[in-house]
């Protein structure tokens, strides 16, 4: 049966560097538009203590999402030793497609897969360009998705990019607001004849009852601001909540898929939403086989980068796996296991074999 591996990745990580004391005189409040009882000092410090970033990666006033996802790109057909032509799909990832510094609109019309394809100049019309909105998940998603075309044999090369400009969309009364970050990563997915190497499995759910709108968009938390202009806001404490509930069983259902244990996991590259977050799902995956967490199992890059949705996980396992992250590198036949959680409420994992 056809299988897939990634042959190449790239990322994009922008220059420009926003560090937490550049907030300090930030003015933050509350949903309701009244100020916070704590100095700024403060506000950042526990926002440190809880989500482990110090700094974070702003895209530069004359790029867009479709321009990171280009570069990014770039790098992984040169990784991959692939020729663009003969790409069967451009599978790109993001939630706001291209939105220009200083406007209030997304713009993906023409889609930013299209964009990508044009940057790229590939001719052949064979190639198919698409994007997909899946939250944070995308990228995993997208992976997902030329794994599935590849098995189904219509098609043995996939560019697979997630790539998001989140400072374009934040709401700078929002203390939420530094969270967020720009980037782009990208992979090449090919068909491999080795059963035994690649994805070996994977698991992906929507919960859209009660946690549809846990990540939804609102006006300005400062009210004399037209609240006619919508930004990313969501319900941190909810998506928390859920995050280390549901994430771990959807990791578990995609191991117990792949057939290995759980002791054979070497690394788990889990998207940089917050880092407490992150380590109470490893900890609770780890307790659901009544294990403990293995030293330096879950590498991380939130510190540094902040949180650029689609972009983590893609740029984390290229930091990786080119040794550019301290104390952490993967060897051939390593499994490692990628896993998202976020809008939708969507959650997903793969199983990988290096």
């Amino acid at each position: 049966m056809n299988s897939s591996r990634i042959t190449g990745t790239g990322t994009f990580i922008p220059s420009l560097k926003k560090e937490n004391a550049d907030f300090l005189e930030d003015e933050f409040l509350n949903n309701d538009g009244s100020t916070f009882s704590s100095d700024n000092d403060v506000i950042i410090e526990k926002f440190k203590a809880i989500t482990g970033i110090t700094e974070r990666r702003y895209a530069k006033d004359e790029y867009t999402t479709s321009d990171l996802a280009f570069f990014a790109a770039q790098k992984a057909i040169e990784d991959a030793n692939l020729h663009k032509e003969e790409l069967d799909y451009i599978i790109v990832a993001h939630n706001f497609g291209d939105v220009k510094q200083g406007t209030i609109q997304g713009d993906m019309l023409p889609s930013i897969a299209t964009r990508v394809k044009y940057k790229l100049e590939i001719e052949n019309p064979n190639c198919v360009a698409y994007d997909i909105l899946f939250g944070c998940p995308g990228w995993i998603e997208g992976v997902i998705q030329a794994q599935a075309f590849i098995k189904a044999g219509i098609a043995k090369k996939c560019l697979v990019i997630g790539a998001e400009t989140l400072s374009r969309v934040i709401d700078k009364y929002d203390r939420d607001s530094m969270i967020y970050s720009d980037g782009a990563g990208a992979c090449i997915v090919e068909k491999t004849e080795e059963s035994d190497s690649g994805i070996l499995s994977h698991a992906t759910q929507t919960f859209a009852k009660d946690e549809a709108y846990f990540l939804h968009y609102g006006g300005s938390y400062k009210q004399e601001e037209d609240q006619n202009v919508r930004y990313i806001k969501m319900f941190g404490r909810k998506i928390y909540e859920f995050a280390i509930t549901n994430v771990p069983a959807a990791m578990k259902a995609a191991l117990e898929k792949s057939g290995l244990e759980i002791d054979d996991v070497k690394k788990i590259l889990i998207h940089q939403a917050n880092e407490k977050m992150d380590e109470a799902i490893i900890k609770r995956f780890y307790r659901l086989y009544k294990k403990p967490v293995p030293k330096g199992v879950m590498p991380m890059s939130i510190h540094k980068l902040g949180n650029s949705s689609v972009a983590t996980v893609p740029t984390l396992l290229d930091l990786v796996l080119k040794g550019k992250i301290e104390n952490q590198q993967l060897n051939k036949g390593d499994v490692i296991m990628l896993a998202s959680v976020g809008a939708g409420m969507n959650i997903n994992a793969i199983v990988y074999r290096v």
